[in-house]
């Protein structure tokens, strides 16, 4: 990158494991990376208590890192993403919330035909069925689907961190998912009994979100070792 990247932002558990390796094998030890909770609620109550510890720069570049659902035909799983703007999909404002253009710049110049340039829409749930996804591409006009995104950007607008999203697609708009809202607990943390459950109830979309998810974790740790390799 020709900006420096001081932090990552990256949701807990297994994004945040593949970050990290990815990270290791680029021969990165500057960069922190910070773990953050599974959907809006959980990361505006995180960041509400995170910004209060001093960032030890002024003004840090940072990145959103993790698994993303594709909208539209035109992104498979396992293809890397930077969002240039990101949507409220909650419906609890319509303004949408701008990525650093310096950082989107950087990333799409840099990995220009590998990393495609998208429109985010964030979600207080997991969308798992691709009725549910052909409306949200419909409704808003975009890309992919997470859940920290625009949280994310409006607990920072106040700040001098800047912030770029990339998302690798987990699972393609043509197939369902298991429902595992239930296994999210209030905090943003996935409780894994209730997770287990969701996953034998729904076998056939649980296979296929597992193996999406098995492809998008490794592209998550190549792309995080290309972003910050020298």
């Amino acid at each position: 990158m020709p900006s420096q990247i001081d932090l990552v932002f990256v949701p807990q558990g297994a994004e945040y494991r593949s970050v990290c390796k990815g990270l290791k094998a680029a021969g990165v030890n500057s960069t922190t990376v910070v773990p953050i909770p599974v959907g809006p609620q959980g990361v505006t109550q995180f960041l509400q208590q995170w910004l209060q510890k001093p960032l030890g720069t002024t003004s840090p570049n940072a990145l959103l890192m993790g698994l993303g659902g594709s909208l539209t035909h035109q992104l498979s799983v396992g293809d890397v993403t930077t969002c240039q703007t990101c949507i409220d999909g909650t419906q609890a404002t319509d303004v949408p919330m701008t990525c650093d253009p310096q950082i989107f710049l950087s990333l799409s110049q840099r990995f220009s035909g590998t990393v495609i340039p998208v429109t985010g829409v964030s979600c207080d749930r997991i969308i798992n069925t691709a009725t549910e996804k052909r409306q949200l591409a419909q409704t808003y006009q975009a890309d992919v689907v997470d859940m920290e995104g625009f949280a994310l950007l409006s607990a920072l607008k106040s700040t001098q961190i800047a912030l770029g999203i990339v998302r690798v697609i987990s699972d393609d708009v043509h197939h369902d998912l298991p429902d595992l809202n239930g296994a999210i607990s209030p905090e943003g943390h996935l409780q894994t009994f209730p997770l287990a459950m969701g996953m034998l109830r729904q076998p056939l979309p649980a296979l296929r979100l597992i193996r999406g998810s098995l492809k998008g974790l490794k592209q998550l740790e190549k792309v995080t070792t290309e972003i910050f390799k020298p």
